[in-house]
């Protein structure tokens, strides 16, 4: 099981990293990427977070224990990606109409320099976005990977379980403190800056990012 593991999971892994890419480069397959973004675009959240950030998992576990595993319950963990995504990709464009609705009615800066106009209302999706939204997100996903973790274990699963089971000094001192102002907010303003269709999917792909910077740290 372990070897073919050695095998599969790299595969897969990269071969859905490279699927993405190759979709992007070429015209024709960009266009029409881009044309079902746009026309579905919670779906293709779905889509994009459950591939993207399962294979975040895969390459950071890759890194952590030095070998090939699958994250625990990683069918249900997959699914859960994707109505994060669906989830993200509702958030995403509820921040942004508000804050244009915000910069257009005066309320916030409005310059009219293009590329400051752009960089703001990025700036300004990023940080609303990551100092409401983004605490529950990471709370809400916090307790439902320490419920599996404990399914996995066979041990109690109750809310009062799950809620004391999780490091929450930890959170808050490393995720909400540091990652959240230091990586997050600088790397969604990046991604705000973006075609509202690519926005989704780099969304996704920082959480693969993310997965290589804690497993190095660790």
């Amino acid at each position: 099981m372990k070897n073919s593991k050695k095998i599969i999971l790299p595969i897969i892994s990269f071969g859905i990293i490279l699927a993405f890419a190759l979709i992007l480069i070429f015209p024709n397959s960009r266009e029409w990427f881009k044309s079902i973004s746009n026309t579905n675009p919670f779906i293709m959240g779905f889509i994009k977070f459950a591939f993207l950030a399962t294979v975040g998992e895969i390459l950071a576990l890759r890194l952590a224990k030095k070998e090939w595993d699958l994250p625990i319950k990683a069918g249900i963990k997959f699914l859960i990606w994707g109505v994060i995504g669906l989830w993200i990709t509702y958030m995403m464009k509820t921040f942004g109409l508000a804050v244009g609705g915000l910069m257009k009615n005066g309320l916030l800066p409005n310059p009219a320099t293009p590329w400051l106009n752009v960089f703001l209302k990025a700036l300004f999706i990023s940080m609303t976005m990551n100092l409401s939204f983004a605490p529950t997100f990471m709370a809400i996903h916090k307790c439902s990977d320490k419920y599996l973790e404990l399914k996995s274990k066979g041990e109690d699963t109750s809310v009062p379980s799950v809620i004391k089971s999780i490091d929450w000094v930890g959170f808050v001192k490393f995720t909400l403190f540091k990652t959240v102002p230091l990586f997050w907010i600088p790397a969604h303003t990046i991604t705000f800056m973006l075609p509202a269709e690519y926005q989704v999917i780099v969304a996704a792909s920082l959480s693969i990012a993310l997965g290589i910077i804690l497993s190095l740290k660790k």
